[in-house]
């Protein structure tokens, strides 16, 4: 599904932040990108969503080198990406208007969109009705992140890219989410990778879990953690040794 194939990566003239990286994400698998800030984690993201591209090497999306943003891809960004001036079902709504605007053009927005505004069954199924009149500024963090990916589900993606989605939620909203999220991994049948610094996010969400350390990053550091993603993970022996694992491999890093 999704496969980088010797891509390097840099800013400028400075160090690269990718060297030569190759990396394989299977169809319909969750991962967790995990590292130190400054290793180059929402780059990755951003080179995943066709917004930067590398230096070297291809990107390869569903079999296809990804030049520019593609319309299957959704990308939640940490700090929600709201409009203030509209409610949250304008919100949640943005991104089919801008497909209404360029039409089913392959590029936009797929072949086959029906032009459409209807994101009432998303509210509803993120528990946002009762707040759908609301402006960004008068709801929850919680409830500003459950828009964010209202917006984005509502656009039917294949690959869901998420950044650091959580980090400014406090842990009850937090934990809560990261399980709305699975939930909707499983129903929508998508390829997830989410960006995080936390240790115990990485553990708990990702089924595998892509280390990356300070540039240059020249090898993929990937760990198998089956049992991420399940209610009682978080009670269990394999989630609190997969933490131990990463700390230290991170304070070795």
């Amino acid at each position: 599904m999704i496969t980088l194939e010797s891509v390097t990566f840099r800013y400028g003239t400075g160090t690269p932040i990718f060297d030569h990286f190759s990396w394989t994400a299977a169809r319909g698998e969750v991962w967790a990108v995990l590292g130190p800030s400054g290793c180059g984690k929402s780059t990755l993201l951003h080179l995943l969503a066709g917004l930067l591209q590398p230096t070297g090497g291809r990107v390869i999306i569903d079999g296809q080198p990804l030049t520019r943003p593609r319309p299957y891809t959704g990308l939640i960004i940490q700090d929600y990406g709201l409009l203030p001036w509209a409610t949250v079902r304008e919100n949640a709504a943005l991104g089919l208007r801008i497909r209404n605007f360029y039409g089913p053009d392959g590029t936009h927005a797929p072949r086959d969109y029906r032009p459409t505004l209807e994101v009432t069954p998303w509210l509803e199924r993120l528990g946002l009705l009762e707040v759908a009149d609301h402006f960004p500024g008068q709801i929850s963090g919680g409830q500003r992140q459950r828009t964010a990916i209202a917006r984005t589900l509502a656009l039917h993606p294949d690959v869901l890219l998420m950044d650091e989605p959580f980090s400014s939620l406090d842990a009850p909203t937090r934990e809560s989410l990261q399980g709305l999220v699975l939930d909707l991994w499983r129903e929508q049948a998508l390829t997830l990778v989410m960006v995080t610094h936390a240790i115990e996010e990485a553990a708990f969400v990702g089924q595998k879990i892509l280390l990356l350390g300070q540039p240059p990053n020249r090898e993929a550091v990937v760990l198998d953690n089956p049992g991420a993603g399940s209610p009682s993970y978080r009670e269990s022996e394999p989630y609190q040794g997969m933490c131990r694992e990463l700390r230290a491999r991170l304070g070795g890093r």
